[in-house]
């Protein structure tokens, strides 16, 4: 099964590009599956304290934040399933080298700063309740140190970089890569 994984920071796009995929490979025949990373947080999480604020936070952009061993497990029986494409996003896809090794094409979706910012800022504040303080005091105090750390250092893994921007250029030309790989054309 070929695999794609795709990375990126906080409301890059990762989502919406697995998505987009998924979309128009199954319109095309083919049987894909999409693992999303966030659906492995663990359910006690760790904290972090803000280096600059002092501020304590839930930490859900680090390693240790995830139930690692569940995800490889359920990544590893998906590529060994039947089907023709395993697309597998999140913050920390080409940051985990084990994920890497099994992505035959991975991709980072990359973003301005403060583009994401803005993305979180609206994300958040619909689907959380949260205020806008609270998400950019979160963001300024703990998410961007995480990305810095992380994230950020892991495109020099990706095949290929891709704009954050949404638009039907980038997607088609990786649907037209994919296509044609898996259907040998």
């Amino acid at each position: 099964m070929f695999t794609l994984g795709i990375a990126g920071g906080t409301c890059s796009g990762k989502t919406t590009l697995a998505n987009k995929l998924a979309e128009m490979l199954t319109a095309d025949g083919l049987s894909v599956k999409v693992i999303h990373m966030d659906a492995y947080f663990k359910k006690q999480c760790p904290t972090t304290t803000a280096p600059v604020t002092g501020i304590e936070y839930p930490e859900h952009n680090h390693p240790d934040s995830f139930e690692l061993d569940r995800f490889y497990a359920d990544v590893e029986a998906a590529k060994a399933s039947s089907g023709d494409l395993l697309i597998v996003e999140g913050l920390l896809i080409l940051q985990q080298e084990r994920i890497r090794e099994l992505c035959d094409l991975k991709l980072f979706v990359d973003l301005p700063s403060d583009e994401r910012l803005i993305r979180r800022v609206h994300k958040f504040m619909k689907l959380r309740g949260q205020t806008i303080d609270e998400v950019a005091d979160r963001y300024l105090d703990t998410v961007r140190y995480r990305h810095n750390e992380f994230v950020e250092p892991s495109r020099w893994h990706a095949d290929l970089v891709i704009n954050g921007v949404f638009n039907e250029v980038g997607a088609e030309v990786i649907y037209n890569y994919i296509t044609k790989t898996v259907k040998g054309e």
